[in-house]
């Protein structure tokens, strides 16, 4: 067996195909997480805390050239170093609804995989005229 065959053998089967699936869905499903916090999520918790952009929050840890405006992204052009603690606070806000949403996908997974198991029907006794009949019908063979 050549190495191309046992490489097509092990890409298409099943477990390597679903594990594809997923990171694909795994990528969608997270831009929707990520339009979700920085969309909905992120707005409503700087309008409760004062702030309303998170992303532009920031630590200048060097000295940023003269007439460079204060923005983060001018910083990072201009290469000064910035602690970027309003980037950190959105990812982490994003990562923890992420994970609550995944938490309560495998909890209703789980749910659904334990529903009760068909109980198992016991054989009915055989008739006593049939168990009769039968060995008329073995003694008669004989």
């Amino acid at each position: 067996m050549t190495i191309l065959q046992e490489f097509k053998e092990f890409a298409v089967r099943g477990n390597v195909m679903d594990l594809a699936v997923g990171v694909i869905i795994g990528g969608a499903f997270g831009k929707i997480v990520d339009s979700v916090v920085g969309d909905l999520v992120m707005p409503i918790v700087g309008s409760v805390v004062g702030k309303l952009d998170f992303s532009n929050l920031f630590v200048v840890l060097g000295t940023p050239p003269l007439g460079t405006v204060m923005t983060l992204d001018a910083l990072k052009k201009a290469g000064v170093p910035v602690l970027a603690y309003g980037n950190f606070i959105s990812v982490g806000v994003n990562f923890a609804i992420l994970a609550f949403i995944i938490f309560i996908m495998v909890k209703q997974i789980n749910r659904l995989k334990k529903t009760t198991p068909a109980p198992v029907s016991t054989p009915t006794p055989t008739a006593e005229e049939v168990l009769l009949l039968r060995e008329i019908r073995d003694s008669l063979k004989k």
